[in-house]
């Protein structure tokens, strides 16, 4: 089951792509808050797309002073080459073993012939740790609209 506005961010402890660092949700309590893009597959279109649509908007994202991770279950070695291919400037974590998936309940069975990848979701998790928006589409096509999430980030 998915997670929705209102519980408790799980703590996430993930390896970010081109890095020796773990991205750990609990190091941002009380500091900022947190925009968690899960996203299926790197290189396909609409990833890839998504990705680029976040990394141009960015700079509205850091004025409210968020965090923002791509998170799908690509290697943190595929992730990093995506990331420098895209040129994004945001860290990618790997959900290599789909721990974050099922805690954050977005995970497809099957999709394109994988089994267990992300479902195309945003959370923000405001600075007290609580989920302040929560979309996990069904459709892989859907992405979610940065203007929910800065209206999210918005109110924190």
């Amino acid at each position: 089951m998915a997670i929705e506005v209102g519980q408790v961010a799980p703590d996430l402890e993930l390896p970010v792509a081109g890095s020796q660092e773990k991205f750990k949700l609990s190091d941002y309590k009380g500091k900022q808050p947190v925009v968690l893009l899960f996203f299926p597959l790197a290189w396909t279109g609409v990833c890839t797309q998504q990705m680029c649509d976040t990394r141009d908007s960015m700079n509205g994202l850091e004025e409210l002073n968020a965090k923002v991770v791509g998170i799908s279950v690509d290697s943190p070695f595929a992730l990093n080459k995506f990331k420098e291919d895209q040129g994004l400037n945001f860290d990618l974590a790997s959900d290599f073993n789909r721990e974050a998936c099922d805690k954050y309940g977005c995970k497809y069975d099957e999709l394109l012939g994988f089994k267990g990848v992300a479902k195309r979701s945003a959370f923000v998790i405001g600075t007290d740790g609580n989920i302040v928006y929560a979309r996990v589409n069904e459709s892989a096509k859907d992405v979610p609209p940065i203007d929910e999430i800065k209206a999210a980030l918005n109110k924190d």
